[in-house]
């Protein structure tokens, strides 16, 4: 009963050997050239002769040629060795970062100037990289990480006193700033106290999170914030707090990308509030060369854009 020829019996070494015989018409020629002795180079045809079950060469005084069964595997066993040598070329440019893709997420005011400027470093460095990049609030990054679908987020402590996350990469300890309306009585104070804005309205996200952080970090000072007006992305509260309707905090991370007229940033006194920004890398990319390269390029942004 004939055996089936199972493909992982097909070692690419044996094919090799085969191919270089075949070629140069001996086996000692074929040795010569792989690096091989002579009786070496016969196990091998001879042990792929075994897996085959047919005879691949007719041996002759004046060297060897292939038998049809030899003609017949010739052509399959380069296309086999050809698709081998593409895949190492893949590999290669995987890890020159030459090719490849890296899945980010990100906060949104670390997007506001951090992640833009990293990628802008990582893309000149590395073009053929594919970057792609998801918005996110920590909460909703850290299980997209755990689940493999991002290989990085940058993730920060403002709503959570800590990360849950295997791999964390410190990127920054951030400061807080207060957003006040240029015409504001204390908009000409370098620093401000949070309990002299204690009868101001507080903008901040509609978000049950956003809201007791802002009570927490306000009742440290002695107050309750009262939040009539509930707004999530910079524009709309940088824009309300331009026009007089109240005050909020802005990372002092994206400070200089949110800055617009009519608003001005103060530092908080006398106890700074801060949030830790992290890189959380996803247990299946610590050994990603895209990932470690891109996280080199965060610490750098980072460290520049402290104030």
């Amino acid at each position: 009963m004939l055996r089936d020829v199972r493909a992982e019996a097909l070692d690419p070494v044996l094919l090799r050997t085969f191919v270089a015989v075949a070629d140069l018409g001996s086996f000692t020629a074929a040795a010569a050239a792989e690096g091989y002795t002579q009786s070496a180079v016969s196990r091998q045809i001879a042990a792929l002769e075994d897996v085959c079950g047919v005879e691949l060469f007719a041996r002759g005084a004046r060297g060897v040629r292939p038998t049809p069964a030899g003609e017949y595997l010739l052509p399959h066993a380069r296309g086999l060795l050809d698709r081998l040598a593409d895949t190492a070329r893949a590999l290669d440019g995987l890890r020159r970062l030459d090719t490849g893709t890296l899945r980010l997420g990100a906060f949104p005011t670390a997007n506001a100037a951090l992640v833009p400027r990293a990628l802008a470093r990582f893309r000149a460095r590395h073009p053929g990289v594919r970057a792609l990049l998801r918005e996110g609030m920590t909460e909703r990054l850290l299980p997209m990480l755990e689940a493999g679908d991002l290989d990085v987020a940058v993730v920060s402590t403002h709503k959570h006193p800590s990360i849950a996350a295997d791999e964390l990469v410190t990127l920054a300890d951030d400061a807080l700033l207060v957003a006040l309306p240029s015409t504001h009585p204390l908009a000409a104070h370098r620093r401000v106290s949070l309990a002299d804005l204690a009868d101001e309205p507080w903008i901040v996200a509609d978000d049950p999170e956003a809201v007791a952080t802002m009570r927490a970090r306000c009742e440290v000072a002695g107050f309750v914030p009262e939040t009539p007006i509930r707004a999530a992305e910079w524009i709309s509260k940088l824009g309300l707090v331009a026009e007089g309707f109240g005050v909020t905090l802005v990372p002092a991370l994206a400070a200089a990308a949110v800055a617009r007229d009519g608003v001005v940033l103060r530092g908080v006194a006398p106890d700074q509030p801060r949030r830790t920004v992290y890189a959380a890398v996803g247990r299946h990319a610590r050994r990603s060369p895209a990932v470690t390269a891109f996280l080199a390029d965060l610490r750098d942004v980072a460290g520049e854009l402290r104030p």
